[in-house]
């Protein structure tokens, strides 16, 4: 993926992150509000027949509000429809309901999410109280691509972890005799055979784990292999697998079951390991703007001194912490001067008195901080970088430093 690419997913995860916690916020004063995935092959005739089908059938609601709440919502879903023709790439997902607006009212919302960063694996209509953003929280969690490969000298399972869903593909089982020999045979030959079967069998899991691994090597973050001692080590320095999987295998862990559930053992004994690999870039990150903060020159932090290095085309890379959920306003009193302000997302628009001139300017132009910072940065040509706060200088970077930094091209003096 290319820096570009990677910056618009970027991007677009953000911009689905926020309007999933919007939803979460918002509830219903009973089973009213609906929540619709439409995968990319389905016809959108077939789901304006299905909305049309469940507004007849929501004509049996007992109660009159929700009964009005839920067609209400249902025809505001169809009249959305109809700009569509098919389904974007990966789907969408539509939401629609009155909410709680408080002191008895409600304010009817409707949202549509094109094209989400996994596809709708298949259709699904609810209705409920709260909107249903779990299958969309799941395609936002960390993402990567780890083959697994667990085994003794019975059996081996291999398949992949993608993100945080396991996926089993390919099983063997072996044909490695027991340690006692059968009657007539010596311990010698008895002992040849055995180690043949087992190195029999080490070449078919390796072989298994090659045919589904190799073409997406350069794709994955990883190798993982768990097993009792010895074979998992007997396997890994016997060398079997492909030289490039070899070169990316992450650990041995011992694992006591090898069939399907020991895939997913492994994945839990490998936990610290995944937690490390899937921060690492942004450990490197923060290392980077720390040793220019306090060695070098070419580091920001801070919303309006890192703005105003972005706006200079001085940042080479806009750190944003993952936690950073707040807005800025700008406000333009009447005889000109132009002022920023960054509040909670959750706080009204306070008013702003002006500190060059004193006038009080009542309101003021609302906007998304990282929707601002990541417009700038791109008109700019500078890097965003999403920092977790799950180590200990991503959550510095959040709470000692707003949550905003760059690494600079050059220096600046702001």
């Amino acid at each position: 993926m290319s820096e570009t690419e990677a910056e618009q997913s970027e991007r677009q995860r953000y911009e689905f992150q926020k309007v999933i916690e919007e939803l979460q916020d918002y509830s219903g004063s009973g089973t009213q509000l609906v929540s619709i995935y439409v995968p990319e092959d389905r016809q959108i005739s077939d789901v304006v027949a299905h909305v049309t089908q469940e507004h007849s059938e929501a004509s049996n609601i007992k109660s009159k509000q929700t009964r009005t709440a839920v067609q209400d919502a249902l025809t505001s879903i169809k009249d959305r429809l109809r700009y569509y023709k098919t389904p974007p790439k990966n789907g969408m997902v539509l939401f629609s309901g009155a909410i709680d607006a408080g002191g008895g009212q409600t304010d009817m919302v409707t949202r549509v999410l094109e094209s989400p960063p996994d596809p709708v694996e298949s259709f699904r209509y609810h209705c409920d109280s709260a909107f249903l953003t779990e299958p969309l929280e799941h395609m936002l969690e960390d993402k990567g691509l780890y083959g697994l490969i667990v085994l003794d000298r019975r059996e081996a399972n291999v398949g992949w972890l993608k993100g945080k869903r396991v996926e089993p593909v390919k099983s063997a089982s072996s044909l490695v005799p027991g340690k006692q020999r059968k009657g007539g045979q010596s311990a010698q030959r008895f002992a040849r055979l055995r180690l043949e079967a087992i190195d029999n069998f080490y070449q078919e899991v390796a072989e298994m784990a090659n045919d589904l691994m190799v073409p997406k090597r350069h794709e994955m973050d990883g190798v993982l292999v768990g097993g009792p001692s010895p074979t998992k080590d007997e396997f890994i320095d016997g060398e079997y697998l492909h030289h490039e999987l070899g070169d990316i295998v992450l650990g041995k862990f011992d694992v006591s079951y090898t069939d399907e559930s020991g895939l997913y053992d492994l994945v839990d004994a490998a936990q610290d390991v995944l937690a490390e690999t899937e921060i690492m870039k942004d450990k490197a990150e923060m290392e980077e703007f720390f040793e220019q903060l306090h060695n070098g020159k070419q580091a920001t932090y801070g919303f309006e001194a890192t703005r105003k290095n972005l706006m200079m085309g001085a940042v080479d890379r806009l750190l944003l912490s993952e936690d950073l959920r707040q807005d800025v306003i700008t406000y333009t009193c009447e005889n000109g001067h132009e002022e920023r302000e960054v509040v909670d997302r959750r706080h009204k628009t306070p008013e702003h008195e002006c500190t060059k001139c004193g006038e009080t300017v009542a309101d003021g132009e609302r906007e998304d901080v990282i929707e601002h910072l990541m417009e700038l940065a791109e008109q700019r040509g500078s890097e965003t970088k999403f920092i977790s706060t799950d180590f200990e200088k991503g959550e510095q970077l959040m709470t000692a430093f707003g949550g905003v930094a760059g690494i600079l091209r050059y220096s600046t003096g702001v």
